[in-house]
């Protein structure tokens, strides 16, 4: 049986890496152990900063509410509370886009829940 040997595989997997790190500077982008380096380390953030998209959205919309409801006489944590005493079930992208989009919407939110943690 004939002997396989693995530069095709190589060959494949090197452009790949490669092609990856096209852009980076200097040797990144040149020699294949470096550009492993730095395209491993840059998947890994990538991953990590899918994950951080996620938690910085929900901390905007919760500032967006918290100035929204101070505007209104209320502050973030009254203002959650008042709602869920309420029975009003959105969550806070909604809470937020109203509060930009729809002043008025919002203030009778702000309004419902002051009358039920009053």
């Amino acid at each position: 049986m004939a002997r396989i040997k693995g530069a095709i595989g190589a060959k494949k997997r090197h452009k790949r890496v490669l092609k990856l790190a096209k852009g980076y500077r200097g040797a990144r982008s040149k020699q294949y152990r470096v550009a492993k380096q730095s395209v491993m380390r840059a998947l890994n953030t990538a991953y990590a900063g899918r994950k951080q998209r996620k938690r910085d959205m929900r901390a905007l919309w919760i500032t967006r509410i918290n100035a929204a409801a101070r505007m209104n006489g209320l502050s973030y944590s009254n203002m959650m509370h008042g709602l869920k005493e309420a029975g009003v079930d959105i969550n806070r992208k909604m809470l937020a886009d109203l509060a930009v989009t729809d002043p008025d919407g919002f203030k009778s939110l702000a309004e419902l829940a002051k009358t039920k943690i009053a």
